[in-house]
Order: C-alpha cells, then structure tokens, then sequence
C-alpha cells in the first residue's frame, strides 16, 4: 500500500512538474510573441522594484566570453528625460513614459582588438530582455537608437555625463501603457534557409 502511495505521488509531482514546464514555456513564447512597442504611456510613475526587476533581468542576457561590458544609467528626472527627449524625438518620452535607461557600452569591459564590436551585440540583448521583462509585467517599453549615429551618441553623452569610455548604444523608455498597439505577425518564411543560402 505504501509502495502504491508513493508512485502514485511521484507520478502526481511528475505530471505537476511536466504541466507547469510547459505552462512556463508557453508563458515565455507568448510575452516573446505579443511585445510590442509601446509610444503613449500615462504619466504614472513606475516603482524601484520594478526597475530594479527589469535591470537585473538586462542583466541576466548572455555576452561573448562573459565580459558583460554594459553600463545602465536610469533616468526619471523630469529635466533629464525632458532633455533626452529633445535629444531624441523619436523616443516619446514626452508622451508620459516614467523612466528611460540609456543601455551603455564599457569600453573599459569590452575585448579588445576585432572582437571589441561584441559590446553591440551584448547590450543588445540586455536591451531585449529588459523590454520581454516589462512587457511580461504589464508595463509597456520602447526601443529608441543611439549608436552609431555620432550625434546622437555625442547628445546623450552630454546628457548623462558619460565619461569616455561609456558609449551610448540606445534607450529603454518605460512607462506604463496608455495604448495597446496591434501584434504584428513578422514570421517570414522567404527569410529562412537551411544549411546554405
């Protein structure tokens, strides 16, 4: 009886397991499948713990041999993000976002030689996975492009103070969504190939 116990609870704890896996995997695909870029927010500001969340989620992204040569300045100064706005008017910070992070390269933690331009690569996924991470807690973010437009490096260098070796790659403007904007389906299969072009 006992022994019949015990499968029967393992079995139960494996099917558990088994169910939430695949709820979890089908949880990731969908905050993956549904991010959008969110350009009006509505001026209510987001908590520390939230930021906090989305950062170390940035993070968590992979980065060639583990250098994580990233530097994360988070802005929710009226003057500053009014500032970075006027810098960037592509960013909509105006339009009620609550922070924005400048997703920064530390040349001083980059490789060095060729491989150096990894840094772009790396920040880039910190930057993904800070927007997968707001979408997935209801908050809305946007994308905005730094690097390698020189003025616009040079414009929000000025802006946080940057010392030299900290290159500006893009923004991250948060804020919680006073719009839902269609999901739009990109999959092309035209784009794919195997094994050669």
């Amino acid at each position: 009886m006992k022994k019949t116990l015990f499968i029967l609870t393992l079995t139960a704890m494996i099917i558990s397991c088994t169910c939430q896996s695949e709820q979890n995997t089908n949880s990731a695909l969908d905050v993956i499948n549904t991010r959008v870029s969110v350009r009006q927010f509505t001026g209510d500001k987001l908590t520390d713990q939230q930021i906090d969340t989305i950062l170390r989620v940035g993070m968590a992204a992979p980065t060639a041999v583990n250098k994580q040569p990233w530097a994360f300045v988070v802005v929710d100064d009226a003057e500053q993000l009014s500032a970075l706005s006027q810098a960037l008017p592509s960013s909509r910070i105006e339009n009620g976002a609550s922070h924005a992070i400048v997703v920064c390269g530390d040349m001083t933690k980059a490789l060095e030689g060729e491989a150096q331009g990894y840094w772009v690569e790396d920040t880039s996924a910190a930057t993904e996975n800070m927007l997968l991470a707001a979408h997935a807690m209801g908050l809305g973010g946007l994308w905005v492009g730094v690097y390698p437009i020189a003025e616009k490096v040079k414009r929000v260098s000025d802006i946080i103070a940057a010392p030299e070796y900290i290159v500006p790659m893009c923004l991250v403007v948060l804020g919680i969504p006073n719009e839902q904007p269609a999901v739009k389906d990109k999959y092309k299969p035209e784009n794919i190939h195997f094994n050669r072009w």
